[in-house]
């Protein structure tokens, strides 16, 4: 079966026997401002059994959800699991109350304050590594003291990049963890995105599914794909919707739908 390269042409049918539909967002449904062809018509089709589950670390489930509603496309917070939301959640869980340098967006600063987590760049327990644009070299050498001075090192996700609406990469949370290593080569650190299951294991508990009654749509056979045979759900390889919009050709075709065995290959 060929690859699809946008939702407009994934066939209805493909998904009809699944209790859960879980799908990526940045090159799936969205770049930045821009909604992919065929999405609409896809989040209106599928509605409740719609999640999507990201490795988004900027934004959390309520902040999404409201920029998605600026773009027509209607997805209450509820069925949004996104990795800097999780990997906050987690953390105030584990180690309630503890002290936390948190270098990501500040929606994400907001939420660790709202769940008790006490922000402190001086001698925290952790450091929570999440997409963050005022990450400069100078704050870069901030994580590494803070690291060498005993901080256990909580990433959100590893992506290095995420396309923007021409196919070109933003840089992600996985390009910092990159700087990082590249200063500290022994660097350890625990991380709740894609490809660990964490993520679609959270969407599966609340859609009430099994792994054998979910499917996960993504562009990413790295993440998604491994995440999803972890997980144990069906995976449906999206080629980059991004194609579709700058015109580049699909190059060699790869199967779209892998089942249980052939996921291991991925």
């Amino acid at each position: 079966m060929r690859p699809y390269a946008t939702m407009h042409s994934l066939p209805a049918s493909l998904l009809t026997s699944y209790a859960a539909i879980l799908c990526d967002l940045d090159g799936c449904l969205i770049s930045g401002d821009h909604v992919y062809p065929g999405v609409h018509e896809f989040a209106a089709l599928n509605g409740e059994r719609l999640w999507i589950v990201s490795n988004n670390s900027s934004d959390t489930a309520a902040t999404l959800s409201l920029r998605l509603a600026a773009l027509d496309l209607a997805i209450a917070p509820e069925r949004i699991v996104l990795a800097g939301e999780q990997a906050v959640r987690r953390l105030a869980a584990e180690r309630p109350s503890a002290k936390v340098a948190i270098h990501a967006e500040p929606p994400i600063q907001a939420l660790a304050e709202e769940l008790g987590l006490v922000e402190s760049a001086h001698l925290p327990e952790w450091v929570l590594l999440a997409r963050d644009t005022r990450l400069n070299l100078p704050r870069l050498a901030a994580v590494l003291a803070q690291i060498e001075a005993g901080a256990a090192l909580f990433v959100t996700n590893l992506d290095t990049a995420h396309p923007d609406p021409e196919g070109l990469p933003v840089p992600e949370t996985g390009a910092l963890l990159a700087a990082l290593r590249a200063c500290k080569t022994d660097l350890s650190f625990r991380s709740i995105g894609k490809p660990a299951p964490d993520l679609i294991e959270i969407a599966l508990g609340r859609a009430g599914a099994v792994p054998g009654e979910a499917v996960f749509i993504g562009d990413n056979v790295t993440t998604d794909g491994e995440a999803a045979r972890v997980a144990g759900v069906d995976f449906i390889h999206l080629r980059s919707s991004h194609l579709a919009l700058s015109r580049l050709p699909l190059g060699e075709e790869k199967p779209a739908v892998l089942d249980g065995a052939r996921r291991a290959a991925c």
